[in-house]
């Protein structure tokens, strides 16, 4: 007798080996998956957060203006795609906890009655008042499986969430600076435009005085119409921007007050020692790896089916029915069974749903390894903008700064030397304005860049 319970928990034993190599009860591992560029992943979520990288930083620290800051803040507590993300979350929840309660017996309560008369005998009436129980023993892992593919889901919803609200934040800053921008390049239009005024004012003199031909009078003209033609263009583009913010803030359009003097300073910009630990901390990457986690455990459910299940039920309650005999009163009773069911023609369908799997479970981890790949290219390219777009700054401030002197030198020349022409002077002013345009725009990309290499680092926080 003891030979054979040996024997029993020794078989017990090995076919709960096999079913664990085949990866029924395996837990996903990111240090299992057959992938270089996962492998190391791996290895960066292992580090200890840093706390002072870039990317680490609270948004807080990072947009320091009051009223860009207001805004966020007002995004953040409006914004519907927002919403949207933290409801996907309480779905997801709702799911997990269904499938951890698959767990527990299901209960059922089906009272019944009946009357039946036979020739000139009474009305003989029957009831049943039962309770009946039954509770799939999950020796195969297929509630398991179901259970952790539930935990992995919500926690891809909860990165999506956080990547949602990083994606408006960084949103609202970008169109925050567009706005500041427009509004900056708005005003400088519009203060070119009356120099220009008063230099078309001034070249009709000085061609009344015999110093210039009509053609003079007639190119600054142009020149002053071109520049009022661009106001509207400008006016245009700032209209879509404060509808856009409006957007983003879950609000009616309206014109936003945003100063155009706004400007983005990057606080120190501390970076990982290790790339792969920045692109561990964005959380598309993350929602990108539960999805691999989900597949992964979408396989092993598929792989648990070809195993039986087994069902314990139970049946109780109270009756007057008990056989062929009617007992008045009745009397309690109870029932125990239990069955097992092994899958034998569901075998090919089975079979299919596995290499379907397997195939999902390929497509995951495809799509997390190219997330990986895309994550660095952003955070590269976002960092090489700002560096360029810093060094541009700097050169334009100096070509700003000569040409400002070019314009007042031209400008003195021909009015009180008369040793230059009228081509000079429009050159020089054409320079000016360009060179101006050119400064705006650069600080916009660079303010861009910087909120971009924020938002690619994982922040929003």
């Amino acid at each position: 007798m003891k030979f054979r319970n040996y024997s029993l928990i020794l078989a017990t034993g090995m076919s709960l080996a096999v079913l664990s190599s085949c990866g029924i009860y395996k837990k996903y591992d990111a240090d299992n998956v057959d992938s270089r560029l996962v492998k190391e992943y791996a290895e960066a979520l292992k580090l200890e957060e840093d706390s002072s990288v870039f990317g680490n930083l609270s948004w807080r620290a990072v947009f320091t203006d009051p009223t860009l800051v207001d805004l966020i803040e007002r995004a953040l507590a409006n914004n519907k795609d927002l919403r949207n993300a933290k409801l996907n979350v309480d779905i997801a929840h709702a799911q997990l906890k269904g499938a951890k309660l698959s767990y527990l017996p299901s209960l059922a309560f089906t009272p019944n009655g009946a009357g039946a008369k036979y020739a000139d005998n009474d009305f003989n009436w029957t009831y049943q008042l039962p309770l009946a129980a039954s509770w799939e023993v999950d020796i195969f892992g297929k509630i398991l499986n179901t259970k952790r593919g539930a935990q992995m889901a919500e926690l891809q919803t909860k990165f999506y969430e956080q990547a949602v609200r990083s994606q408006i934040i960084a949103g609202v800053a970008q169109c925050y600076y567009s706005i500041s921008a427009l509004e900056a390049q708005l005003k400088l239009s519009r203060e070119t435009s009356e120099l220009w005024k008063e230099s078309v004012n001034v070249m009709r003199n000085l061609k009344e005085a015999g110093r210039l031909r009509e053609d003079a009078v007639v190119q600054s003209q142009a020149q002053y119409y071109s520049i009022e033609a661009s106001i509207n263009d400008i006016e245009m583009s700032l209209h879509e921007a404060n509808n856009t913010l409006s957007l983003l803030l879950n609000e009616m359009p309206q014109r936003w007050t945003i100063s155009p003097e706004a400007a983005l300073s990057a606080p120190v910009m501390k970076r990982s020692a290790i790339p792969m630990a920045e692109l561990a901390a964005r959380p598309d990457v993350r929602a990108a790896e539960m999805g691999l986690a989900s597949a992964y455990y979408s396989t092993a459910s598929a792989r648990a089916a070809f195993y039986p299940s087994i069902n314990i039920t139970a049946n109780g309650g109270f009756t007057n029915m008990l056989g062929s005999f009617i007992k008045n009163p009745g009397d309690w009773f109870i029932q125990l069974a239990g069955s097992l069911t092994a899958p034998i023609f569901a075998r090919g369908q089975n079979i299919a749903r596995l290499e379907a799997a397997k195939a999902q479970q390929q497509q995951a981890l495809n799509n997390f390894e190219y997330t990986l790949m895309s994550a660095a290219a952003d955070v590269s390219d976002a960092m090489t903008v700002y560096e360029k777009s810093a060094q541009k700054q700097q050169w334009l401030t100096l070509q700003v700064e000569s040409l400002v002197k070019s314009v007042e030198i031209t400008n003195e020349l021909l009015l009180f030397d008369g040793s230059t022409t009228y081509l000079e002077v429009l050159t020089a002013q054409k320079n000016l304005l360009s060179a101006q345009t050119a400064q705006i725009t650069t600080n916009l990309t660079t303010a861009r860049a910087i909120i971009n290499l924020y938002q690619n680092l994982g922040g929003g926080r």
